[in-house]
């Protein structure tokens, strides 16, 4: 594998006018297409054929983060280095807005074909993202399609929302789902009231049991951590206030996949979680004795 050494090598010698690797020049329709983006990477997977794609990011293949993960399997990895493109050799790079300033500055001077999308955090954001790598691999209508299936979902889901259900998403950072992001706009899609969206958890993001106990929500959900290790953080979850009300059937774990990249599978993520939340409230019998007579 070459080092990051070597590339610095290969700078210095491109400036004073050596050779240095040739990059593909960008094709009408790219055949041999990078992803060096968790989020990118399930786009590429849901527009194009296995031999299409030279690789994915290894983040790809974890079920916790990527609804893609089976479909990831049957193509290479990559780690998001610049080594690991020019060996590669793709002759279109698709690169998301966090990977490293410094690598896209690279492949640029390398003259890599390369897209640069933005992380989408709505559903407005992942219908510009889809049509910006679709037009870039030559794949509009597969886009299309795949945003009209996401379409439809999100129509059937708001057709029936059933009761209104209140919930805090709650982690070791608080209340997680804040307004504005793609896990807020899941929650909603789902059928769900988020509570850090009203007084007096809005706008309080860190977490706080007092705060939590005045919002009353009647479940928490949390977003399960990809290869997260056991840590002080731990101790939020397990404060003897939510063991003693939100235990059981009042907390929810679901995968980060589910909301951690914008994409149009985000529509069956709503309704795997619509099925969630409402299997759950089923088991809850009676209200929180602080919550108010209009919440459970």
């Amino acid at each position: 594998m070459m080092r990051p050494v070597l590339i610095t090598l290969l700078l210095l010698l491109g400036s004073c006018g050596a050779q240095v690797p040739v990059a593909p020049a960008l094709a009408p329709k790219p055949m041999h297409i990078m992803s060096m983006n968790q989020c990118t990477d399930q786009l590429v997977l849901a527009l194009l054929p296995p031999e299409r794609i030279a690789s994915v990011t290894w983040l790809a293949r974890d079920p916790d983060g990527s609804l893609m993960y089976r479909e990831a399997g049957k193509v290479g990895i990559n780690h998001g280095l610049a080594e690991e493109v020019v060996r590669q050799q793709p002759d279109l790079v698709i690169a998301g807005s966090y990977t490293t300033p410094a690598t896209r500055g690279l492949l640029r001077r390398l003259g890599y074909p390369m897209i640069e999308v933005d992380h989408p955090g709505s559903f407005e954001a992942i219908r510009a993202a889809t049509r910006q790598i679709a037009k870039a691999v030559g794949e509009e209508m597969r886009g299309e399609h795949l945003l009209a299936h996401m379409d439809r979902q999100l129509a059937d889901l708001s057709r029936n929302p059933g009761p209104p259900l209140r919930v805090a998403a709650w982690d070791s950072a608080g209340f997680s789902a804040i307004k504005g992001s793609l896990f807020d706009a899941v929650l909603g899609a789902a059928g769900a009231v988020n509570v850090a969206n009203e007084p007096p958890a809005s706008g309080y993001g860190k977490p706080d049991t007092e705060i939590l106990l005045l919002s009353a929500p009647t479940l928490l959900v949390k977003g399960a951590g990809i290869g997260r290790k056991p840590g002080m953080h731990d101790n939020i979850d397990r404060h003897p206030l939510l063991r003693r009300y939100w235990d059981g059937a009042r907390f929810l774990t679901i995968p980060q996949a589910y909301y951690i990249c914008g994409t149009p599978m985000v529509g069956t993520a709503a309704l795997k979680l619509r099925q969630e939340l409402r299997e759950a409230a089923r088991h809850i019998h009676s209200p929180l004795p602080f919550a108010s007579s209009r919440r459970l």
